[in-house]
């Protein structure tokens, strides 16, 4: 008898070996990917060439002191066909006497909405592995939801027709449903005062009947993401996407790990810190803190077709709000600018968030990535345009609109 409990228990140990070596084969994997082509110091050289680095780099360099000298407070990463051509650290981390602190490059920020790519992402791999598919309903996870007919399509494209949480409640919700103990809300308490205030949408909140951007989408689907695996949104994206990335200094605002703080800046507007928001720890929509290093890895993970296959990356990239005819779209989780053929000439997102702005920008064909975070309220991080004209090589008029800034 010990000796064939002897043997299963080596068989399970055997077993549990190889999955772990499977396992740590595709995490190796998808961090070669997000770690980006190796070149040799002449390919280096032969590619700078190429794409005019020098004269791109001082002239960027020009810029983005004109950007300093207009308040921007934070880090800047610009890079193309994966030879980084600018980086920089501008301004504090902390105002405060007692914590001044100045910005490194390990520096995290507020992605804001920016953290939309995430969720958009995880929610993709959960419907690449066959654990959700597009056309689930929110009744599905949540039976109490009091809106019907909204599918996981709906909600990643921006075409539920949801209002805003964080305006559908009035203040008596925060009075009546406070807790001292757990005096902030979270994703299940805004699905739970959905259920029970069941606020009245307008007549334009009908499922799938245009695009209307609102931050619940992407609150509900992280909601999604933690019934349907059983894990946290925090647990699911940092096992299946940080960690098999490489992206160590990238956290979930709702994390307990203590590396969350390390460089953690804080937000301001103007010289005044914003405290601690009701509605911090309601994640999805906003919520992740990152580095430029680590989002540089995020790009080189996209465009490199590793963290999810390149078909089903591909949907996230399709305009799906088709409404109005323009150079602006929404895709899954993706803003984009649409060249004459209707496909995406630039993809990008930008956020704000109680004293942060971010913007990531990138272009599949020039492959370039632009990438700035602010931890200052400062809108020169959305005017893209003078940078995006030195990238291409020549002026791109489709870029933005007449003052050079983006949507938020």
């Amino acid at each position: 008898m010990k000796k064939w409990i002897s043997i299963v228990i080596v068989l399970a140990l055997a077993i549990s070996c190889n999955q772990e070596k499977k396992l740590n084969r595709a995490t190796k994997a998808l961090r070669n990917c997000a770690d980006g082509q190796v070149l040799t110091s002449n390919e280096e050289q032969t590619v700078r060439q190429q794409i005019n680095a020098d004269q791109k780099s001082q002239l960027i360099e020009d810029i983005i002191r004109q950007k300093v000298r207009g308040g921007l407070n934070g880090n800047v990463l610009i890079a193309q066909k994966g030879i980084i051509l600018y980086k920089n650290c501008f301004g504090l981390g902390h105002f405060e006497r007692s914590q001044r602190d100045t910005l490194v490059e390990d520096s995290k920020f507020q992605l804001a909405s920016l953290s939309k790519t995430f969720t958009a992402v995880a929610t993709l791999k959960l419907i690449d592995a066959g654990k959700l598919k597009f056309e689930d309903t929110i009744q599905k996870f949540y039976p109490d939801f009091p809106y019907h007919g909204i599918t996981i399509r709906e909600l990643l494209s921006h075409r539920s027709g949801l209002p805003n949480y964080q305006y559908a409640f009035d203040d008596s919700m925060k009075v009546n449903f406070y807790k001292k103990e757990k005096p902030y809300p979270t994703n299940a308490t805004i699905m739970h005062w959905f259920a029970t205030v069941k606020p009245t949408p307008r007549a334009y909140n009908i499922p799938g009947r245009g695009f209307s951007y609102s931050n619940t989408n992407y609150m509900v689907l992280a909601s999604i993401i933690e019934k349907s695996t059983g894990q946290s949104y925090e647990a699911f994206i940092h096992k299946n996407i940080f960690e098999p990335l490489g992206m160590h200094h990238t956290f979930v605002a709702t994390t307990k790990n203590e590396s969350f703080n390390q460089h953690k800046t804080a937000g301001y507007q103007w010289n005044r810190r914003i405290p601690k928001d009701y509605y911090d720890d309601v994640v999805g929509d906003k919520g992740i803190y990152s580095t430029t290093g680590d989002l540089f890895r995020w790009y080189r993970a996209l465009n490199g077709d590793c963290v999810l296959p390149k078909k089903r990356l591909a949907e996230a990239f399709i305009p799906r709000s088709f409404e109005r005819k323009g150079a602006k779209n929404y895709g899954y989780g993706f803003r984009m600018m649409l060249n004459d053929e209707n496909q995406p000439e630039f993809i990008y997102h930008s956020g704000w968030w109680k004293g942060y702005n971010t913007m990531f920008w990138f272009s599949p064909k020039d492959e370039y990535v632009i990438i700035m975070l602010g931890n200052r309220y400062n809108t020169t991080v959305y005017r893209v345009k003078e940078l995006i004209d030195v990238l291409h090589g020549s002026p791109s008029d489709k870029a933005t609109d007449e003052s050079g800034e983006v949507e938020i």
